[in-house]
Protein backbone atom coordinates (compact mmCIF):
# COMPACT_ATOMS: atom_id res chain seq x y z
CA UNK A 1 0.00 0.00 0.00
CA UNK A 2 2.80 2.59 0.98
CA UNK A 3 4.71 1.51 -2.35
CA UNK A 4 1.81 2.53 -4.83
CA UNK A 5 1.18 6.06 -2.72
CA UNK A 6 5.12 6.64 -3.29
CA UNK A 7 4.65 5.69 -7.01
CA UNK A 8 1.59 8.19 -7.29
CA UNK A 9 3.29 11.23 -5.52
CA UNK A 10 7.16 10.33 -5.48
CA UNK A 11 9.36 9.35 -2.40
CA UNK A 12 10.09 13.27 -1.60
CA UNK A 13 6.04 13.62 -1.81
CA UNK A 14 5.57 11.14 1.19
CA UNK A 15 6.08 10.27 4.60
CA UNK A 16 5.07 7.88 7.28
CA UNK A 17 7.96 8.83 9.55
CA UNK A 18 6.73 9.69 13.08
CA UNK A 19 8.56 12.54 13.48
CA UNK A 20 6.69 14.35 10.45
CA UNK A 21 3.06 13.10 11.23
CA UNK A 22 3.38 14.69 14.99
CA UNK A 23 2.47 17.88 13.18
CA UNK A 24 -0.69 16.55 11.50
CA UNK A 25 -2.21 14.99 14.41
CA UNK A 26 -3.88 18.32 15.21
CA UNK A 27 -4.88 21.62 13.90
CA UNK A 28 -5.51 24.80 16.43
CA UNK A 29 -8.66 23.19 18.23
CA UNK A 30 -8.13 20.64 21.48
CA UNK A 31 -8.09 17.29 19.54
CA UNK A 32 -5.24 14.95 18.76
CA UNK A 33 -4.89 11.93 16.89
CA UNK A 34 -2.49 11.20 14.25
CA UNK A 35 -2.67 9.70 11.21
CA UNK A 36 -0.68 6.81 9.12
CA UNK A 37 1.08 8.36 6.52
CA UNK A 38 0.95 11.88 5.01
CA UNK A 39 1.05 12.76 1.16
CA UNK A 40 1.89 16.23 -0.53
CA UNK A 41 0.42 16.10 -4.34
CA UNK A 42 1.52 18.44 -6.98
CA UNK A 43 -1.80 18.11 -9.60
CA UNK A 44 -5.56 17.30 -9.14
CA UNK A 45 -4.37 13.71 -11.39
CA UNK A 46 -2.18 12.87 -8.27
CA UNK A 47 -5.36 13.71 -6.08
CA UNK A 48 -7.31 11.74 -8.28
CA UNK A 49 -4.97 8.44 -8.17
CA UNK A 50 -4.32 9.03 -4.25
CA UNK A 51 -8.34 8.92 -3.79
CA UNK A 52 -8.58 6.00 -5.87
CA UNK A 53 -6.49 4.41 -3.60
CA UNK A 54 -8.15 5.00 -0.94
CA UNK A 55 -11.20 4.68 -1.68
CA UNK A 56 -10.22 0.82 -2.73
CA UNK A 57 -8.67 0.32 0.19
CA UNK A 58 -11.30 1.79 2.54
CA UNK A 59 -8.80 4.21 4.41
CA UNK A 60 -9.78 7.59 5.67
CA UNK A 61 -8.50 10.17 4.02
CA UNK A 62 -8.04 13.49 5.08
CA UNK A 63 -7.58 16.75 2.95
CA UNK A 64 -5.51 19.44 4.65
CA UNK A 65 -4.83 23.38 4.39
CA UNK A 66 -2.80 25.16 6.71
CA UNK A 67 -4.31 23.09 9.62
CA UNK A 68 -5.69 26.34 11.40
CA UNK A 69 -9.04 25.17 11.73
CA UNK A 70 -10.66 26.05 15.55
CA UNK A 71 -12.88 22.73 15.36
CA UNK A 72 -11.02 19.84 14.78
CA UNK A 73 -12.20 19.88 11.06
CA UNK A 74 -8.57 18.92 10.43
CA UNK A 75 -7.57 16.21 12.95
CA UNK A 76 -7.62 12.82 11.43
CA UNK A 77 -9.32 10.93 14.58
CA UNK A 78 -9.33 7.79 12.53
CA UNK A 79 -5.85 8.17 11.14
CA UNK A 80 -5.66 7.12 7.86
CA UNK A 81 -4.00 9.59 4.77
CA UNK A 82 -3.55 13.28 5.42
CA UNK A 83 -3.75 14.91 1.60
CA UNK A 84 -1.73 18.28 2.25
CA UNK A 85 -2.58 20.65 -0.77
CA UNK A 86 0.50 23.37 -0.11
CA UNK A 87 2.25 22.15 -2.77
CA UNK A 88 -1.04 22.82 -5.55
CA UNK A 89 -0.23 26.66 -4.89
CA UNK A 90 -0.47 28.46 -8.18
CA UNK A 91 -2.70 31.28 -9.20
CA UNK A 92 -3.97 29.90 -12.32
CA UNK A 93 -5.86 33.03 -13.96
CA UNK A 94 -6.46 36.50 -12.73
CA UNK A 95 -9.37 38.18 -15.27
CA UNK A 96 -9.81 41.71 -14.38
CA UNK A 97 -12.42 42.71 -17.08
CA UNK A 98 -14.27 39.31 -16.08
CA UNK A 99 -14.19 39.92 -11.85
CA UNK A 100 -12.84 36.62 -11.39
CA UNK A 101 -9.30 34.71 -10.02
CA UNK A 102 -8.89 31.17 -10.88
CA UNK A 103 -6.73 29.37 -8.05
CA UNK A 104 -5.38 25.55 -6.90
CA UNK A 105 -6.38 25.11 -3.41
CA UNK A 106 -3.22 25.38 -2.07
CA UNK A 107 -3.18 29.26 -2.55
CA UNK A 108 -2.25 31.46 0.61
CA UNK A 109 -5.35 33.70 0.66
CA UNK A 110 -2.91 37.08 1.52
CA UNK A 111 -0.96 35.72 -1.33
CA UNK A 112 -3.75 35.92 -3.03
CA UNK A 113 -4.42 39.48 -2.07
CA UNK A 114 -0.95 40.44 -2.94
CA UNK A 115 -1.49 39.68 -6.57
CA UNK A 116 -4.89 41.23 -6.81
CA UNK A 117 -4.07 44.34 -5.26
CA UNK A 118 -1.67 44.97 -8.42
CA UNK A 119 -4.75 45.89 -9.98
CA UNK A 120 -6.92 47.25 -7.27
CA UNK A 121 -8.88 44.00 -6.36
CA UNK A 122 -9.68 41.90 -3.37
CA UNK A 123 -10.91 38.75 -2.36
CA UNK A 124 -12.89 40.08 0.65
CA UNK A 125 -13.21 37.79 2.71
CA UNK A 126 -10.76 37.96 5.62
CA UNK A 127 -10.27 35.50 8.43
CA UNK A 128 -7.55 36.20 11.28
CA UNK A 129 -5.44 33.16 9.87
CA UNK A 130 -5.54 34.72 6.15
CA UNK A 131 -1.13 34.85 6.34
CA UNK A 132 -1.31 31.22 6.09
CA UNK A 133 -4.19 29.63 5.72
CA UNK A 134 -5.14 28.65 1.83
CA UNK A 135 -7.86 29.08 -0.35
CA UNK A 136 -9.30 25.63 0.13
CA UNK A 137 -9.91 25.58 3.54
CA UNK A 138 -11.13 28.85 3.15
CA UNK A 139 -13.72 27.50 0.83
CA UNK A 140 -14.09 24.01 2.85
CA UNK A 141 -14.97 25.86 6.33
CA UNK A 142 -16.49 28.76 4.47
CA UNK A 143 -14.44 31.45 6.43
CA UNK A 144 -15.59 34.47 6.88
CA UNK A 145 -13.91 37.18 8.82
CA UNK A 146 -14.26 40.94 10.57
CA UNK A 147 -15.79 42.08 7.26
CA UNK A 148 -18.43 39.64 7.45
CA UNK A 149 -21.00 41.91 7.88
CA UNK A 150 -20.45 43.88 4.73
CA UNK A 151 -18.53 41.77 2.25
CA UNK A 152 -20.34 38.15 3.90
CA UNK A 153 -18.15 34.70 3.57
CA UNK A 154 -16.29 32.38 1.30
CA UNK A 155 -19.70 31.07 -0.10
CA UNK A 156 -20.19 34.68 -1.69
CA UNK A 157 -17.38 34.44 -3.76
CA UNK A 158 -17.38 31.11 -5.39
CA UNK A 159 -18.13 31.28 -8.58
CA UNK A 160 -16.75 27.07 -9.34
CA UNK A 161 -14.61 24.33 -7.88
CA UNK A 162 -12.55 21.53 -9.40
CA UNK A 163 -13.77 18.63 -6.79
CA UNK A 164 -12.10 15.04 -6.55
CA UNK A 165 -15.09 13.00 -5.85
CA UNK A 166 -14.42 10.18 -2.75
CA UNK A 167 -14.18 7.81 -6.44
CA UNK A 168 -11.32 9.42 -8.18
CA UNK A 169 -13.62 11.63 -10.81
CA UNK A 170 -12.76 15.02 -11.44
CA UNK A 171 -15.83 17.39 -11.56
CA UNK A 172 -16.09 21.22 -12.72
CA UNK A 173 -18.96 23.17 -11.00
CA UNK A 174 -20.04 26.20 -11.76
CA UNK A 175 -19.17 28.53 -14.44
CA UNK A 176 -17.44 31.73 -14.61
CA UNK A 177 -19.83 34.13 -14.89
CA UNK A 178 -21.17 36.31 -12.16
CA UNK A 179 -25.16 34.52 -13.04
CA UNK A 180 -25.80 30.91 -13.33
CA UNK A 181 -29.03 29.12 -12.76
CA UNK A 182 -27.79 25.98 -14.54
CA UNK A 183 -28.69 22.75 -13.04
CA UNK A 184 -28.44 22.05 -9.11
CA UNK A 185 -25.70 24.41 -7.61
CA UNK A 186 -23.30 21.79 -6.68
CA UNK A 187 -20.43 24.88 -5.53
CA UNK A 188 -22.16 25.60 -2.72
CA UNK A 189 -22.87 22.18 -1.48
CA UNK A 190 -19.06 21.83 -0.97
CA UNK A 191 -18.39 25.01 0.10
CA UNK A 192 -18.64 24.59 3.80
CA UNK A 193 -18.34 20.95 3.68
CA UNK A 194 -15.21 20.54 5.85
CA UNK A 195 -13.47 17.93 3.26
CA UNK A 196 -16.62 15.17 4.13
CA UNK A 197 -17.43 15.24 0.27
CA UNK A 198 -14.28 15.42 -1.82
CA UNK A 199 -11.41 17.26 -2.47
CA UNK A 200 -11.61 20.86 -3.51
CA UNK A 201 -8.30 20.77 -5.92
CA UNK A 202 -8.91 24.21 -7.61
CA UNK A 203 -11.49 27.39 -7.01
CA UNK A 204 -12.90 30.23 -9.34
CA UNK A 205 -13.56 33.42 -7.22
CA UNK A 206 -15.31 36.35 -8.06
CA UNK A 207 -12.90 39.95 -6.69
CA UNK A 208 -14.32 43.23 -6.16
CA UNK A 209 -12.42 46.39 -6.20
CA UNK A 210 -10.44 47.25 -3.30
CA UNK A 211 -12.00 50.35 -1.58
CA UNK A 212 -10.40 53.28 -1.74
CA UNK A 213 -11.01 54.99 1.60
CA UNK A 214 -11.95 53.46 5.15
CA UNK A 215 -12.02 55.61 8.27
CA UNK A 216 -12.18 53.90 11.81
CA UNK A 217 -13.40 54.56 15.14
CA UNK A 218 -13.61 53.28 18.74
CA UNK A 219 -16.87 53.35 21.29
CA UNK A 220 -16.66 52.02 24.82
CA UNK A 221 -19.86 51.31 26.86
CA UNK A 222 -20.74 50.97 30.40
CA UNK A 223 -23.55 48.88 29.71
CA UNK A 224 -23.43 45.21 27.56
CA UNK A 225 -27.12 46.64 26.58
CA UNK A 226 -26.29 49.80 25.35
CA UNK A 227 -23.71 48.20 23.22
CA UNK A 228 -25.86 45.56 21.92
CA UNK A 229 -28.80 48.30 21.01
CA UNK A 230 -25.77 50.63 19.53
CA UNK A 231 -24.85 47.56 17.24
CA UNK A 232 -28.42 46.64 15.82
CA UNK A 233 -29.50 50.30 15.38
CA UNK A 234 -26.29 50.68 13.21
CA UNK A 235 -27.10 47.84 11.31
CA UNK A 236 -30.54 48.60 10.32
CA UNK A 237 -29.51 52.53 9.82
CA UNK A 238 -29.35 51.85 6.03
CA UNK A 239 -25.31 52.37 6.47
CA UNK A 240 -23.59 49.26 6.59
CA UNK A 241 -20.03 49.70 8.23
CA UNK A 242 -17.46 47.21 7.07
CA UNK A 243 -16.50 46.54 10.32
CA UNK A 244 -18.54 46.40 13.48
CA UNK A 245 -16.30 44.08 15.90
CA UNK A 246 -17.09 44.29 19.64
CA UNK A 247 -14.82 42.84 23.02
CA UNK A 248 -16.45 42.63 26.34
CA UNK A 249 -14.87 43.44 29.70
CA UNK A 250 -12.78 40.42 30.36
CA UNK A 251 -11.34 40.61 26.61
CA UNK A 252 -10.56 44.21 27.61
CA UNK A 253 -9.20 43.47 31.26
CA UNK A 254 -6.43 40.80 29.36
CA UNK A 255 -5.54 43.37 26.92
CA UNK A 256 -4.94 46.18 29.46
CA UNK A 257 -2.78 43.58 31.56
CA UNK A 258 -0.69 41.92 28.83
CA UNK A 259 0.19 44.80 26.73
CA UNK A 260 0.73 48.54 26.63
CA UNK A 261 -2.53 49.68 25.22
CA UNK A 262 -4.63 52.01 27.29
CA UNK A 263 -7.98 51.32 27.92
CA UNK A 264 -10.92 52.87 29.81
CA UNK A 265 -12.50 50.59 32.70
CA UNK A 266 -15.70 48.94 30.74
CA UNK A 267 -18.35 46.50 29.97
CA UNK A 268 -17.38 46.60 26.10
CA UNK A 269 -16.18 48.04 23.09
CA UNK A 270 -17.20 48.42 20.19
CA UNK A 271 -14.76 48.84 16.80
CA UNK A 272 -15.96 50.08 13.69
CA UNK A 273 -15.03 51.10 10.13
CA UNK A 274 -16.61 52.75 7.19
CA UNK A 275 -15.14 52.27 3.72
CA UNK A 276 -16.21 53.58 0.25
CA UNK A 277 -15.49 55.02 -3.39
CA UNK A 278 -14.84 58.66 -1.77
CA UNK A 279 -13.84 60.42 1.42
CA UNK A 280 -17.66 61.79 1.32
CA UNK A 281 -18.94 58.58 1.16
CA UNK A 282 -17.04 57.51 4.26
CA UNK A 283 -17.77 60.27 6.28
CA UNK A 284 -21.09 60.41 5.93
CA UNK A 285 -21.53 56.99 7.00
CA UNK A 286 -19.20 56.95 10.30
CA UNK A 287 -21.29 60.05 11.29
CA UNK A 288 -24.80 58.12 10.95
CA UNK A 289 -23.02 55.85 12.93
CA UNK A 290 -21.39 57.52 15.54
CA UNK A 291 -24.57 59.32 16.22
CA UNK A 292 -26.19 56.17 16.84
CA UNK A 293 -23.29 55.60 19.02
CA UNK A 294 -23.61 59.07 20.83
CA UNK A 295 -27.63 58.58 21.41
CA UNK A 296 -26.52 54.56 23.37
CA UNK A 297 -24.72 56.46 26.72
CA UNK A 298 -21.20 55.98 25.29
CA UNK A 299 -18.23 55.70 28.27
CA UNK A 300 -15.94 57.55 25.31
CA UNK A 301 -15.85 57.87 21.38
CA UNK A 302 -12.46 58.20 19.52
CA UNK A 303 -12.21 58.49 15.69
CA UNK A 304 -9.07 58.43 14.11
CA UNK A 305 -7.41 61.21 12.51
CA UNK A 306 -4.42 59.33 10.06
CA UNK A 307 -3.39 55.83 9.34
CA UNK A 308 -1.50 55.63 12.43
CA UNK A 309 -4.40 56.73 14.81
CA UNK A 310 -6.10 54.21 12.54
CA UNK A 311 -3.65 51.47 13.50
CA UNK A 312 -3.43 52.45 16.92
CA UNK A 313 -7.35 51.69 17.32
CA UNK A 314 -6.98 48.46 16.01
CA UNK A 315 -4.25 46.95 18.16
CA UNK A 316 -6.94 46.16 21.04
CA UNK A 317 -8.90 43.90 18.56
CA UNK A 318 -6.15 42.31 17.03
CA UNK A 319 -4.38 41.57 20.56
CA UNK A 320 -7.47 39.98 21.65
CA UNK A 321 -6.59 36.08 20.96
CA UNK A 322 -3.03 36.33 22.01
CA UNK A 323 -3.45 38.23 25.30
CA UNK A 324 -5.89 35.46 26.11
CA UNK A 325 -4.00 32.60 25.27
CA UNK A 326 -1.40 33.70 27.59
CA UNK A 327 -3.78 34.32 30.26
CA UNK A 328 -4.77 30.61 30.75
CA UNK A 329 -2.88 27.35 30.53
CA UNK A 330 -6.02 26.25 27.60
CA UNK A 331 -8.61 27.61 26.30
CA UNK A 332 -11.77 27.17 23.52
CA UNK A 333 -12.63 29.73 21.20
CA UNK A 334 -15.97 28.58 19.95
CA UNK A 335 -18.41 31.02 17.12
CA UNK A 336 -21.59 30.67 17.50
CA UNK A 337 -23.44 33.29 16.13
CA UNK A 338 -27.43 34.87 16.62
CA UNK A 339 -29.74 37.63 14.54
CA UNK A 340 -27.88 40.80 15.30
CA UNK A 341 -30.95 42.01 17.44
CA UNK A 342 -30.05 39.53 19.95
CA UNK A 343 -26.36 40.38 20.09
CA UNK A 344 -27.38 42.05 24.10
CA UNK A 345 -28.71 38.49 25.04
CA UNK A 346 -26.08 36.79 23.89
CA UNK A 347 -23.81 38.70 25.73
CA UNK A 348 -25.29 38.74 28.77
CA UNK A 349 -26.27 35.37 28.59
CA UNK A 350 -22.45 34.39 28.71
CA UNK A 351 -21.46 36.48 31.67
CA UNK A 352 -24.62 34.61 33.52
CA UNK A 353 -23.39 31.10 32.46
CA UNK A 354 -19.61 32.25 33.24
CA UNK A 355 -21.31 33.44 36.85
CA UNK A 356 -22.89 30.19 37.67
CA UNK A 357 -19.85 27.89 37.29
CA UNK A 358 -17.19 30.15 38.11
CA UNK A 359 -15.09 29.77 34.93
CA UNK A 360 -14.16 32.61 33.25
CA UNK A 361 -14.86 33.43 29.72
CA UNK A 362 -13.94 36.33 27.45
CA UNK A 363 -16.14 37.26 24.43
CA UNK A 364 -15.40 39.07 21.52
CA UNK A 365 -15.60 38.96 17.78
CA UNK A 366 -17.92 40.19 14.77
CA UNK A 367 -20.81 41.92 15.87
CA UNK A 368 -21.74 42.97 12.89
CA UNK A 369 -23.02 39.88 11.47
CA UNK A 370 -23.89 38.25 15.05
CA UNK A 371 -21.25 35.99 14.62
CA UNK A 372 -19.18 35.88 18.64
CA UNK A 373 -16.31 33.99 20.13
CA UNK A 374 -16.79 33.17 23.34
CA UNK A 375 -13.24 32.05 24.74
CA UNK A 376 -13.35 29.49 27.54
CA UNK A 377 -10.19 29.46 29.83
CA UNK A 378 -9.41 26.45 31.80
CA UNK A 379 -6.58 23.99 32.82
CA UNK A 380 -6.66 21.11 30.59
CA UNK A 381 -4.66 18.88 33.28
CA UNK A 382 -7.22 19.09 35.39
CA UNK A 383 -9.70 17.05 34.63
CA UNK A 384 -13.02 18.90 37.08
CA UNK A 385 -11.81 21.72 34.86
CA UNK A 386 -12.39 19.62 31.73
CA UNK A 387 -15.45 18.75 32.87
CA UNK A 388 -16.48 22.08 33.86
CA UNK A 389 -15.50 23.58 30.27
CA UNK A 390 -17.73 21.00 28.81
CA UNK A 391 -20.73 21.83 30.51
CA UNK A 392 -20.19 25.35 29.82
CA UNK A 393 -19.53 24.75 26.20
CA UNK A 394 -22.93 22.67 25.79
CA UNK A 395 -24.75 25.90 27.49
CA UNK A 396 -23.48 28.29 25.46
CA UNK A 397 -24.70 26.51 22.32
CA UNK A 398 -27.68 25.59 24.03
CA UNK A 399 -27.74 29.77 24.47
CA UNK A 400 -27.24 30.46 20.77
CA UNK A 401 -29.98 27.85 19.28
CA UNK A 402 -32.40 29.43 22.07
CA UNK A 403 -31.96 32.82 20.29
CA UNK A 404 -32.22 31.37 16.62
CA UNK A 405 -28.98 31.15 16.31
CA UNK A 406 -26.37 28.53 14.98
CA UNK A 407 -23.59 26.54 16.17
CA UNK A 408 -20.86 28.04 13.66
CA UNK A 409 -20.19 30.77 12.17
CA UNK A 410 -17.35 30.56 10.34
CA UNK A 411 -15.39 27.75 12.33
CA UNK A 412 -17.04 24.71 11.44
CA UNK A 413 -18.15 21.70 13.07
CA UNK A 414 -15.52 19.50 13.20
CA UNK A 415 -14.93 17.42 15.88
CA UNK A 416 -15.88 19.91 18.55
CA UNK A 417 -19.03 20.28 17.47
CA UNK A 418 -20.33 17.16 16.03
CA UNK A 419 -22.11 15.90 19.12
CA UNK A 420 -24.59 18.81 18.89
CA UNK A 421 -25.52 19.38 15.29
CA UNK A 422 -29.37 17.88 16.55
CA UNK A 423 -29.68 21.05 18.68
CA UNK A 424 -29.99 23.16 15.44
CA UNK A 425 -31.09 20.97 12.71
CA UNK A 426 -34.34 18.57 13.03
CA UNK A 427 -34.10 14.83 12.06
CA UNK A 428 -35.21 14.83 8.48
CA UNK A 429 -32.92 17.47 7.69
CA UNK A 430 -29.62 15.32 9.31
CA UNK A 431 -31.07 12.32 7.63
CA UNK A 432 -30.56 13.93 4.48
CA UNK A 433 -27.72 15.24 5.07
CA UNK A 434 -26.34 11.33 5.95
CA UNK A 435 -28.00 10.57 2.35
CA UNK A 436 -26.04 12.92 0.28
CA UNK A 437 -22.66 12.26 2.49
CA UNK A 438 -23.20 8.05 1.40
CA UNK A 439 -24.03 8.71 -1.90
CA UNK A 440 -21.51 10.83 -2.54
CA UNK A 441 -18.84 8.61 -0.11
CA UNK A 442 -20.53 5.18 0.31
CA UNK A 443 -17.47 3.87 1.72
CA UNK A 444 -16.59 6.75 3.86
CA UNK A 445 -13.36 7.72 3.23
CA UNK A 446 -13.36 11.35 3.30
CA UNK A 447 -13.11 12.99 6.80
CA UNK A 448 -14.55 10.05 8.42
CA UNK A 449 -15.78 11.34 12.28
CA UNK A 450 -16.58 14.70 11.62
CA UNK A 451 -19.94 16.72 11.66
CA UNK A 452 -22.36 13.51 12.75
CA UNK A 453 -22.07 12.50 9.48
CA UNK A 454 -21.78 8.79 9.75
CA UNK A 455 -23.94 7.63 11.97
Amino acid sequence: MLKRLIEIVGKENFTDQLEELVPYSYDASINVHRPDAAVWPESTEQVSEIVKFANEHKTPLIPRGAGTSLSGGAVPIQGGIIIDLSKMNRILEISIENRYAKVQAGVVCDDLNRALAKSGFIFPPDPASSSVSTIGGNVATNAGGIKGAKYGTTRDYVLGLQVVLPTGEIMQTGAYTMKCVSGYDLSKLFVGSEGTLGVITEVTLKINPIPRHAMTAVATFARLEDAGKAISQTMMSGVLPSVMEILDKVTLKSIKENTDIDLPDAEAMILTETDGYTWQEVEAQMEVVLNIFNQNHPISIKTAKDEKDRLDLWKARKSAYATLARASHSFVLDDVTVPVSRISDLLLGIQEISRKHGMLIATYGHAGDGNLHPQILYDEYDPNQVELMEKVEEEIFDLAISLKGTLSGEHGIGLSKANYMSLEHDPVEMALMRKIKRVLDPNNIMNPGKRALDK
